[in-house]
């Protein structure tokens, strides 16, 4: 009789796992590329949904990120306001970080964005004396006028705005004019709307407040955290802020 003849070793199956690393490695270059001021909210929440079903249902495969009638009948629909919105911010924080790239560098401005919506926040200390509502023109005129150019564009006409102001929890002096920071920080407030009106701005699109030492960024145990404290937030408003 013969040899039996040996079977041919099965495939190795390594590979697999060098693979999956590099899918992701993939995946994770592609997150830190993500830009959400300009996702398209309507494939975001379907790829959403295609991953939740792939991990609870291996058998039946994942969703199409094509539109369908579903999507033509009501989730676009119902997608659009926050798209836009979206969209409409993400353009506008470009072109903030864009003008105002000279006041960002030299500590006046800073750009951030949250629930209220895009925040330009001007560092009191640069615009205004330590308890005085008086700006300091002389420092901020330039800064001044690049802002009321930006609530000017026409990216923003159908935009509300509000501006508000800040203190530390240091008391008013005795010898001031408010008699408290709530009056200061409304002033502070008021007086920024005024210039920019002077500069041309509708007035008409904004509101303001003032929130004394309520909303504090940092503690006020240091000199540096007061400073920070201190300050004047203007606000391009999310729709839900009106």
């Amino acid at each position: 009789m013969g040899k039996k003849k040996q079977e041919p070793p099965k495939p190795s199956t390594a590979w697999q796992g060098t693979y999956g690393d590099m899918i992701t490695l993939m995946l994770c270059f592609f997150v830190m590329l993500y830009n959400p001021s300009e996702v398209d909210t309507t494939q975001l929440a379907t790829i959403t949904q295609a991953i939740e079903m792939s991990q609870t249902e291996s058998t039946s495969g994942g969703m199409s990120l094509s539109a369908g009638r579903l999507s033509d009948l009501g989730n676009n629909i119902n997608s659009l306001p926050s798209m836009e919105k979206g969209k409409s911010l993400g353009t506008a924080k470009k072109k903030a970080v864009s003008l105002f790239a000279p006041d960002v560098k030299s500590n006046k401005i800073t750009i951030t964005s949250d629930e209220r919506g895009l925040v330009v926040t001007l560092a009191s200390d640069s615009f205004f004396g330590e308890g005085s509502a008086d700006l300091n023109m002389d420092e901020t005129r330039d800064t001044l006028l690049r802002l009321s150019e930006f609530f000017k564009d026409p990216g923003l006409k159908n935009r509300r705005f509000r501006i508000e102001g800040h203190t530390d929890n240091t008391p008013v002096a005795d010898t001031s004019k408010f008699a408290s920071n709530w009056e200061l920080s409304a002033a502070r407030a008021v007086n920024v709307l005024h210039y920019l009106a002077d500069f041309g701005v509708n007035e008409n699109r904004f509101s303001i407040a003032g929130y004394a030492d309520t909303r504090p960024m940092f503690s006020n145990d240091t000199p540096e955290g007061r400073a920070y404290n201190r300050r004047v937030d203007i606000i391009i408003l999310d729709e839900g802020h009106f």
